[in-house]
Formats: C-alpha cells, structure tokens, sequence
C-alpha cells in the first residue's frame, strides 16, 4: 500500500510492507522511493509519526541519490554546439559530405567535434555511437584497475571483473552482489575523477549496502577525495 506525509514544503510518498518482524525499517532507494517494512498489526497513524521523524534522514538520501540523475540537457546537434567529452568541451563541427557513405564519422579535431555526414539528419544518430563506441573504449580501462585493486584489499575473490554498460535515466551506475560493475555510458562526457568517484562508490557497497557512516568512512577511505568529484559531477552535468 502505498501512502503520503507532508513535510514541511515536502511531500514524502512511501510504500508500506507489513511482515513478520519486530521492529519497522525504512529505506531509501537510488530511484528515490521510500519503502517501509513494518511489523503485521502496525497502526497507519505509527507509521507515518516513524516517518515524520526520519523525514529530515528521508529527505537527504534522496537529494543524494538525485545527484546521480544523468541531467544534461538536450542537444540539437547543430554546427557551434558545445559537447563534453571526459570533462573537456568541444565545439561541434559539420561537415556535409557529398562523396557518399564510406566517409561518414565523427572524429576529434583540436577543439572541434568533427562530424561528417551525407546529410544533418544523422548527426545525432553518428554522434551518438561514436559516444558509445568510446564509452565501451576507455571505460573498462578505467574501471578494471580499480575493481582488481578493490578486490585484493578487500579479499572478494567472487567480483565479477566484467563490466557491462547500460543507458538507466536516474543512476550513473550499479553493482550486483556478485561484483558486476554496471555504467552508465553518459559517464563518457565527465572527467576521469568522476567515473572513478561512480566506480568506487559502487565498489563499496559491496561491503555496506545502505549509506551509513561506514559506507562513507569506507568511500573516504578509498578516495578522500570523493566529494569533490562527486561535486563536479553534478555541476558538470547539470
């Protein structure tokens, strides 16, 4: 059953699970749902007083997981537009292309995002897998020597090293349980910093699933440094 508490200026949905346990828990999830599991034979009225008083705790997960909502803007990819390419700007370049189809693509020039193509209506479409290509590129590279790093510290010999990539529009990444790294290819366009920051972060939920001080203390430990990138990441991409 799924209920409302006001909060402020806020508005707090949240899902209610009733099961064989004793005491109430409330989590928080990276699409920034809220889920309640209470005891069989809670009161409405109890719960929503539990969530009243977590609703300052509610309210800072889920600004945190929105900074990791992919939210750059739309693009009209057009001569003179600017795009991001592991955190560098590059002015995009169009060039039409009259001699046929073998000589279409997109390419790096100095400060330029060259494109050539037949006609404008697939640039998007050339840009976008020249993206992809490169996400599937240099990502791996830079995750791998994280993952193995992580997993010797750590002794999780049950990481699985391979890293897949997967367009999700609220999260710049995930991990299984069993250690799969899953990408956001978007992650392309931000600096090396950043995706570090998303690798390490999901790396470290492997020990503790929620955010608790440990998972930080644990994140900080791995890169002290995280918070600036985790900043930049959101001013880069916003």
């Amino acid at each position: 059953m799924t209920e409302t508490i006001v909060f402020g200026s806020r508005v707090i949905d949240f899902r209610i699970e009733f099961s064989d346990r004793k005491t109430l828990g409330i989590t928080v999830t990276p699409d920034m749902d809220v889920l309640v599991k209470a005891p069989a034979g809670s009161t409405l009225e109890k719960i929503k007083e539990k969530i009243r008083k977590k609703a300052p705790w509610i309210i800072k997960q889920q600004s945190f997981f929105l900074s990791f909502q992919p939210k750059t803007p739309a693009r009209k990819y057009i001569s003179g537009e600017t795009h991001l390419y592991l955190g560098r700007q590059y002015r995009l370049k169009i060039l039409h292309n009259d001699s046929g189809v073998k000589n279409e693509g997109v390419k790096l020039k100095g400060q330029f995002l060259e494109v050539c193509s037949i006609n404008t209506e697939k640039v998007k479409l050339l840009v976008e897998n020249w993206y992809l290509q490169k996400a599937k590129d240099v990502l791996p590279k830079i995750a791998q020597p994280l993952i193995e790093k992580f997993e010797t510290k750590h002794n999780l010999s049950f990481l699985n090293h391979h890293l897949s990539l997967r367009y999700m529009p609220t999260r710049w990444g995930s991990c299984t349980q069993k250690g799969k790294i899953i990408l956001n290819p978007e992650l392309i366009k931000a600096p090396k910093g950043c995706i570090e920051y998303v690798i390490i972060h999901e790396l470290c939920h492997l020990i503790h699933h929620d955010h608790t001080q440990k998972f930080i203390d644990l994140q900080t430990k791995e890169m002290k440094d995280w918070e600036k990138w985790k900043m930049k990441l959101e001013k880069l991409l916003a």
